[in-house]
């Protein structure tokens, strides 16, 4: 039996058929775990949702940002952007099949394997979040995206404010500190306060920022962090205690696995080539 974690597939099925292929994947003896964004900009985000809905407990999934714009643009909260792909979703006989599958997906996952604890998360975490911590906060959001005022939070949950974590934060506001940092985060300043408007490169830190990963006293350090989102930063060959999955599918890069051995040094990375569905800019 093997466990492998999928960066961010983006609506681009047959690019997660060839990588299933390729990995020999047996949903009777393997299992998936997908760090979020499963669609939007591809060509078939549709195809994606209906594989893994029918991989069943075999195909973990965290929520992306992606996905909850999804939800967002299904329930009258905002208008779908020029390059959104969803209309195949909200569009088909079994959207709501679909829609419902998706809220039903996770925030954030801590695995054991071997002697080693994996959290793993869309995008990113705040420095004064354990990673204990990191799994009761997005259970929190997780029991709202499950609930009945799924539409009033999701009218409510965008927005750059609070920029930073406080344990007195409460309602609305503290949702969406936690949903930002899930799934948006890449920059923060040492004292955790985020920076949203820089995708680039981890060389592209913003002044008095840095990747959240790299703050000084990091309370998961102790963890291994597997993640997505950021397509600039790609495959880190030179980090052990984060592993980094989005190498941008949906841009003509590669879609990436990882086979997970009994410990770090036994990690397999599997990739297929993707054709570009969308441009930079």
């Amino acid at each position: 039996m093997a466990l492998y974690l999928i960066g961010d597939v983006q609506g681009c099925n047959a690019a997660l058929q060839r990588l299933l292929d390729t990995i020999s994947f047996s949903p009777s003896r393997d299992s998936l775990i997908l760090l979020g964004d499963l669609v939007n900009r591809g060509p078939d985000s549709a195809g994606v949702l209906r594989r893994l809905m029918h991989l069943g407990p075999a195909a973990r999934c965290l929520l992306g940002n992606h996905d909850l714009n999804l939800l967002a643009v299904a329930h009258g909260v905002r208008k779908p952007h020029r390059k959104d792909t969803l209309g195949g979703i909200l569009d088909a006989p079994d959207r709501n099949t679909m829609l419902d599958w998706l809220r039903q997906q996770h925030m954030a996952l801590l695995e054991k394997t071997g002697n080693e604890e994996l959290l793993l998360i869309h995008a990113g975490v705040l420095p004064a979040w354990t990673a204990i911590k990191t799994i009761a906060l997005a259970k929190e959001v997780e029991a709202v995206l499950q609930g009945n005022d799924l539409g009033e939070f999701l009218h409510q949950m965008y927005g750059n404010e609070p920029a930073g974590w406080s344990e007195s934060l409460t309602g609305v506001a503290r949702l969406r500190v936690i949903v930002n940092a899930l799934t948006r985060l890449r920059f923060c300043t040492l004292e955790g306060e985020m920076e949203f408007e820089t995708k680039e490169g981890a060389s592209a830190a913003p002044a008095g920022c840095m990747p959240w990963f790299d703050v000084p006293g990091r309370q998961t350090a102790g963890v291994t962090v597997a993640f997505g989102h950021w397509s600039t930063l790609g495959w880190l060959h030179d980090r052990r205690d984060v592993i980094s999955l989005d190498t941008g599918c949906v841009w003509g890069g590669c879609l990436s696995a990882l086979k997970l051995g009994a410990n770090s040094t036994l990690n397999e990375l599997i990739q297929v080539k993707c054709e570009a569905a969308q441009k930079p800019g």
